[in-house]
């Protein structure tokens, strides 16, 4: 990932984990398969919060948290959007916040407006 030390200590720690569910799975027969569904998702959750971390500022993360504690659906849209763009090389810089508004912004469904006119 970003040739830390840490996070490749950190990332082979999860491979490892990740295997040893898969061989408890694959011991255990149906409930194992939940079991490495849910260690799989842990695994994805935990490489996206990985990747987020490295390609976004402290500031960046702050406004994306924000987001996430209104709009939760809206926040994991944009995360995996984040994810994708990282995973394929478009993202070549850190993102910052006003990149991260801008990036809100463009994401952010169409919002519905009212206009109540008395007569």
């Amino acid at each position: 990932m970003s040739g830390n030390p840490d996070d490749e200590r950190l990332e082979k720690l999860r491979e490892e984990k990740m295997q040893e569910l898969q061989e408890q799975a694959e011991g255990q027969g149906g409930q194992g398969n939940e079991a490495a569904q849910n260690a799989a998702r842990e695994q994805a959750e935990a490489q996206q919060d990985a990747l987020l971390k490295q390609y976004l500022t402290d500031d960046a993360r702050q406004r994306l948290n924000a987001v996430e504690m209104s709009k939760p659906d809206f926040a994991e849209k944009v995360k995996q959007q984040l994810t994708a763009l990282a995973q394929s090389g478009r993202i070549q810089d850190r993102i910052d916040e006003e990149q991260m508004k801008g990036l809100l912004k463009e994401l952010q469904p169409d919002s519905k407006s009212f206009n109540i006119r008395r007569r």
